[in-house]
């Protein structure tokens, strides 16, 4: 199976404003007259890292990595105003228009599979295909998996850890719970809140323990961003109507796709991606059977290779 490509370094890189307050970081790797692809962040507020760009084989890829709102390099940092799915979809089809991009593949994970979906659905003749990994489809019943009961029962150590700085009278609605501190005047609270939700994904996220996804998540500038967004998001359904993203699969029937799923994905669990492929024809299922979650995994991080080099065979 392969391995990732070389790191490479940015060609372009630009500042988007798309509106008076937000500022976007855009980058472009690779080959400038390659396929174009758009990578989409997890989280939401995790922003982009070095490794994403060696998901793609520099010579035959134009490869589009952007921090979204509020989270990375883009700016304000952990804002939550005018931050939603459909300002999301408007950026993308900014940065498309700015680059002169008519189509593009779409290489999402986590919440970036979510936000992939999403602009698929709403935009399927700028799609050329989608490689998707770790599916989070945002319905109640996947947020409350694992932000309220199921998860918990599994990680019996670490949800401990997550539920401390809750009040006992608090914890029979989490998110809610953790969105007033996160959204409170007292920054020690607010900071104690970010880095708790960040350490109970980070631990989760891989089937073996990863300090490198500790590091990261972890740090205050991500760590904020990510609990912030996430809770924000995820305390309105997403900007999602319920359901939307399994119900209107069929707008997809005419894109090719590859979805990569961990057999052990606590944060996700495959029930989602197993639904989604059996309502998009188009899909190939790849569930690697001994991974979790995160995209670094050995088998996970060859399939998702293996999947952008079947799609610049197709597409070139």
């Amino acid at each position: 199976m392969a391995g990732l490509y070389p790191n490479i370094r940015p060609f372009a890189i630009h500042s988007l404003a798309v509106d008076p307050r937000h500022k976007l970081y855009v980058e472009e790797c690779g080959s400038d007259d390659g396929i174009p692809v758009l990578f989409l962040h997890g989280g939401p507020g995790a922003g982009c890292e070095p490794h994403h760009r060696c998901f793609f084989d520099p010579c035959r890829y134009r490869i589009v990595l952007f921090d979204q709102r509020g989270c990375g390099r883009s700016h304000p940092h952990a804002d939550l105003t005018d931050n939603t799915t459909g300002h999301l979809l408007s950026d993308m089809e900014a940065i498309r228009e700015m680059l002169g991009i008519e189509r593009w593949l779409l290489f999402g994970g986590s919440w970036g599979s979510t936000l992939a979906l999403a602009y698929a659905q709403a935009h399927p003749e700028r799609v050329s295909g989608l490689v998707l990994r770790g599916v989070f489809l945002c319905r109640e019943r996947e947020i409350r998996w694992f932000y309220q009961e199921g998860a918990s029962r599994v990680f019996p150590d670490y949800w401990e850890d997550f539920i401390a700085p809750i009040p006992e009278g608090e914890r029979d609605d989490l998110v809610r719970a953790y969105h007033r501190r996160l959204t409170g005047n007292d920054e020690l609270a607010r900071m104690a809140a970010a880095k708790a939700w960040a350490a109970w994904e980070a631990r989760t996220a891989s089937l073996r323990p990863s300090e490198a996804i500790l590091k990261h998540l972890g740090g205050p500038h991500t760590a904020l961003s990510m609990a912030r967004i996430e809770c924000h998001y995820f305390l309105n359904g997403a900007f999602l109507r319920p359901n939307q993203l399994l119900a209107g699969a069929h707008r997809m029937a005419d894109i090719p796709g590859v979805i990569v799923h961990g057999r052990y994905d606590l944060i996700c669990p495959l029930e989602s991606a197993w639904e989604l492929h059996r309502a998009w024809p188009g899909s190939e299922l790849n569930i690697v059977a001994d991974a979790g979650h995160s995209a670094m995994e050995e088998g996970i991080r060859s399939a998702l290779v293996d999947a952008t080099d079947w799609f610049a065979d197709r597409l070139g």
